[in-house]
């Protein structure tokens, strides 16, 4: 599904949460990256219908997210940064109430549910009480109730924040997996969370759009990285952006290095424009 975001602005007073931002999202997973503060989630509220713009458009499938909110909500999922289920009930019961939510026939709720937990590998938790879940176990049920209704378009916030290593891979396998079938795109301020799994990334800080493309042009978005080992009781390697170090090689950059040198940049024009 094509997104097109065309000088996306939003005012709140005399702050601006989004300062003229434009890009186009294709199929596939795409990533928006930033630190916290930066406007994903004002960009998310937006796609998703919860937040008016103050200038410029989104269009989703063709379709003018704030001239036709109601059509924009049939062909999306949405997992908010923040969200919670009744503890008391099983994931079964609480992805039927939704469903019935949702206007899905009756019908259809149960083979509807067994899809959509078959998708998240919770199929054999599925009569287990959501009180018994972990944080990893929520958040994949969270992106299975986004998945009812079989949507084109998923908009998921900051999903794997608080989430351990292990399941923060499984929660991106996920992810990765539907993306396949349908446009995802993901919100988050951890780097490897794009890495892993994103065919595009957007770099956001301060409101403003720093860079939007393939996570291989952010490396190389003249980005040098210079490694050298240190001694200190234990053998460690570092690495350099920017100037070498004495004895340093240069390397391949990561996503991350490339992320970096975006947000530095950035930081030194508004020290230069403050002078």
């Amino acid at each position: 599904m094509d997104i097109q975001i065309r000088h996306l602005v939003k005012q709140y007073g005399s702050y601006r949460a989004l300062d003229d931002s434009s890009l186009s999202i294709g199929a596939g997973m795409f990533g928006l990256l930033g630190p916290n503060g930066a406007g994903k989630t004002t960009f998310m509220r937006i796609l998703t219908t919860q937040l008016v713009p103050t200038s410029g458009e989104v269009v989703v499938g063709g379709v003018d997210v704030e001239r036709e909110p109601s059509a924009i909500r049939q062909q999306l999922g949405y997992l908010p940064q923040e969200f919670g289920f009744y503890q008391s009930l099983s994931a079964f019961a609480m992805l039927d109430y939704i469903a019935a939510m949702k206007n899905i026939p009756c019908a259809q709720r149960a083979q509807e549910i067994e899809r959509v937990l078959h998708e998240v590998n919770l199929t054999s938790e599925a009569k287990r009480k959501l009180g018994g879940y972990s944080s990893g176990m929520k958040q994949r049920l969270g992106i299975a109730q986004s998945m009812l209704g079989n949507h084109q378009l998923l908009v998921v916030d900051e999903p794997t924040v608080g989430l351990d290593p292990e399941e923060r891979i499984r929660f991106r396998n996920v992810l990765a997996r539907i993306a396949g079938q349908r446009t995802v795109v993901l919100s988050t301020h951890i780097v490897a969370d794009i890495e892993a799994s994103c065919s595009g990334v957007a770099v956001l800080r301060r409101s403003k759009l720093l860079f939007s493309g393939p996570p291989a042009k952010l490396v190389q978005a003249g980005c040098s990285v210079f490694s050298s080992m240190t001694q200190h009781g234990s053998t460690a390697t570092l690495r350099v952006l920017g100037e070498p170090a004495l004895g340093s090689v240069e390397v391949e950059p990561a996503i991350e290095e490339g992320y970096l040198l975006h947000l530095r940049t950035q930081t030194a024009r508004r020290s230069a424009s403050s002078d």
